[in-house]
């Protein structure tokens, strides 16, 4: 596989771990590894500091015990060898310091200041070189200090792997943490860096960047990942693109389940959402009470009549319709509970969103049925608690995956940053989604797309993935002010 399919693959701190182990053992010397990583931090830093002339003060950087302040010996040697005005500020004698960072300290020749006379009033750029992704207990005492120090600087401030004093892992802060504007991380991204809010302590996503140190991908056959930066490369070889002779039974049939008032427009959002993706047709079934309306505002919409269970049973009669999507605008209720129960046993695709997630919280046993299609669940936060009430929340990415495992569903946690877990243990992080989504109407939309890509014949896990990401890059080309409706007009721009 090439880098450019493996571009979407995320290593947690162990992995990462792994990942320099294998280079090691495949000879590729810890030295080499180290002196690549330095002068990657040193290019980043003269990529915003500019010029020696330019850069109107000290380039501070602040290196810590292990590998981490190693690297920042290497790049404070390239700095200095650059004409940049370099010094170090070390937690550590050098004389204490072990392995291959012995070895870099001992080649800069320039000047270090112990933590407790460290000076940052003259720097330009202050470089965190104090740990990398093993940390896994608060920063306290001179150290914290120092960072909040750094904090209060109007410095630009750049992080060697990841920001000192954040969770890798989950991507929170652990107590006191460095907050970067950039971060240079080595050979892949860690799932910190790319969920919130620990992407935008390392400086949002465009200021994120992956260097290449001398690990080659063949070791990713080994280790395995299954964390992933919700990117195009990590779905589009299963994207649907209609072919010259497809037509509308080829790009599926989705049956969605009206609502009542006053909350009618959120399935034709849906509806809607669901055609604008690639869906051949989209069937409403409305209630009799709101038929007339719905037929009226819908044109691109087979809008269907029913006023019970069984009628709405008999619409999936039509083996044509191979995806059901429930819950925008549907309304909570037990009645519902029980269709959401009679769908599952048809075995059809089937998306459950807003009220149905509601209408299923503590039935979620109704999903194992043993005609079940795929499932996609799409909770946000509150709705993720009601289903899943004994699962704890503090680590987005662990509840996600357990949710996915109990239930043998897709489960996409929507938020700032949206995750979609699968059952095996696969996981996506998404990194694109603009602050002014969260408006009410937006995750219809987005149940709407996921829904659709999944009749096109995408697996649910790719399609879940897929709809998060187009939802978000429409978020981004609507603008701040944007209401749900301008997603469903923008989709067609952003398809692949």
């Amino acid at each position: 596989m090439s880098d450019s399919k493996r571009s979407h693959l995320v290593l947690v701190p162990d992995e990462a771990r792994q990942a320099d182990a294998w280079a090691i053992s495949h000879g590729v010397d810890g030295l080499a590894l180290m002196e690549a990583a330095g002068r990657a931090v040193a290019e980043a830093a003269v990529s915003y500091a500019g010029t020696p002339l330019e850069c109107d003060g000290d380039i501070v950087l602040l290196c810590g015990p292990g590998n981490n302040g190693g690297d920042g010996y290497v790049a404070a040697r390239y700095l200095q060898e650059w004409g940049y005005a370099a010094r170090i500020v070390s937690s550590i004698a050098s004389s204490d310091l072990k392995g291959d960072a012995a070895v870099m300290a001992s080649r800069w020749s320039g000047r270090v200041d112990p933590v407790q006379k460290a000076k940052l009033k003259n720097a330009a750029v202050i470089i965190d070189a104090l740990f990398g992704t093993g940390l896994a207990r608060p920063i306290e005492g001179e150290l914290a200090a120092l960072i909040d120090e750094a904090n209060a600087r109007e410095v630009f401030r750049l992080a060697v792997d990841v920001p000192s004093g954040l969770d890798a892992q989950v991507g929170t802060p652990l107590g006191a943490c460095f907050h970067a504007d950039a971060t240079v991380t080595f050979f892949r991204k860690k799932p910190g860096q790319v969920i919130a809010p620990g992407r935008f302590l390392c400086g949002g996503r465009d200021h994120i960047h992956v260097a290449d140190i001398g690990i080659s991908d063949a070791c990713l056959d080994d280790i395995k990942p299954k964390t992933f930066e919700n990117i195009p490369t990590l779905w589009s070889g299963s994207f649907p693109y209609a072919g010259p002779i497809t037509h509308k039974y080829k790009r599926g049939h989705l049956l969605v389940l009206g609502g009542k008032q006053p909350a009618l427009g959120a399935c034709r959002l849906a509806c809607m959402a669901a055609l604008r993706t690639g869906a051949g047709l989209v069937t409403l079934a409305a209630p009799s009470e709101t038929y007339s309306i719905q037929a009226t505002a819908l044109t691109d919409v087979l809008v269907r009549q029913f006023d019970s269970t069984s009628e709405f049973l008999d619409m999936m009669a039509d083996d044509r319709i191979n995806v059901v999507l429930l819950g925008p605008g549907a309304g909570v209720s037990k009645k519902n509970g029980d269709l959401i129960h009679d769908v599952v046993a048809r075995g059809r695709g089937l998306v459950l969103d807003a009220d149905a997630l509601t209408s299923l919280a503590g039935h979620l046993d109704i999903l194992g049925l043993g005609k079940a299609g795929e499932i996609v669940l799409t909770p946000h936060d509150g709705e993720f608690v009601r289903l899943f009430p004994d699962i704890d929340h503090t680590d987005r990415i662990a509840a996600v995956r357990t949710a996915a495992c109990i239930t043998g569903a897709i489960v996409v946690l929507k938020g700032v940053s949206t995750l979609v877990a699968a059952p095996d243990g696969r996981l996506s992080i998404a990194a694109n989604a603009p602050a002014w989504l969260s408006i009410g109407g937006t995750g219809d939309v987005l149940s709407g797309i996921v829904a659709s890509l999944m009749g096109q014949g995408m697996p649910a896990f790719e399609a879940a993935s897929a709809g998060v990401w187009l939802h978000g890059e429409a978020g981004m080309r609507a603008g701040r002010g944007l209401i749900a409706s301008d997603l469903v007009d923008l989709l067609p721009s952003v398809l692949p």
